[in-house]
């Protein structure tokens, strides 16, 4: 999706204040829901995805199995609210041989497992809001001995609020970052 595309500083791929905010996303929901609803806590439209069982409510990004995302940038971020449930996000990644791997995030995860093929590591959320960064290209070498090429696709499943989820070429400070990027935007005077 992004190959031709020339990337660089920061690439969105999910804005839960855009007009059709999942547009580009599958969406799979039994024993769930996957709904636009207003935060109080940040006063603003989210992503809200629940459910009694994290693996049978998710979306993907892209939703066409068949493509792939394509993105070099090795950080991704995540801008998620902690709903006190079971949360798992997975993106999966290609090496520069071409073989792909999974990175699974789950806050249930009590320690890292990993095979040829899938990484799973603990994420431990605050109350409320949090800011979640991984970074793909170190995790790659770390657990598969490989070097990063490429985000392939991502997988968020419940429990969770979503405000952003975006790609970058570096860590940036919330202050370096566009309002709409940051957790909390700038207040207006």
């Amino acid at each position: 999706m992004f190959r031709s595309i020339y990337q660089s500083g920061l690439i969105s791929l999910l804005s839960s204040v855009g007009y059709e905010p999942l547009q580009l996303w599958a969406t799979e929901v039994r024993n769930g829901s996957i709904k636009r609803i207003r935060d109080e806590e940040i006063s603003d439209m989210v992503i809200e995805v629940i459910s009694r069982d994290v693996r049978e409510t998710c979306i993907t990004f892209p939703a066409d199995r068949t493509e792939v995302l394509a993105i070099k940038l090795p950080l991704i971020a995540f801008l998620v609210k902690n709903l006190n449930e079971d949360f798992t996000f997975e993106v999966e990644v290609t090496d520069v041989r071409g073989d792909r791997h999974w990175l699974r995030a789950s806050n249930f995860q009590k320690k890292s497992r990993q095979s040829p093929l899938i990484c799973t590591m603990p994420l431990r959320l605050e109350e409320g809001w949090n800011y979640v960064q991984m970074d793909m290209s170190d995790l790659t070498k770390r657990a598969f001995g490989r070097k990063f090429s490429e985000l392939s696709r991502i997988q968020v499943h419940a429990n969770c609020r979503l405000r952003r989820i975006f790609c970058a070429d570096r860590i940036y400070s919330e202050d370096e970052l566009p309002p709409e990027f940051r957790l909390y935007k700038a207040s207006r005077s």
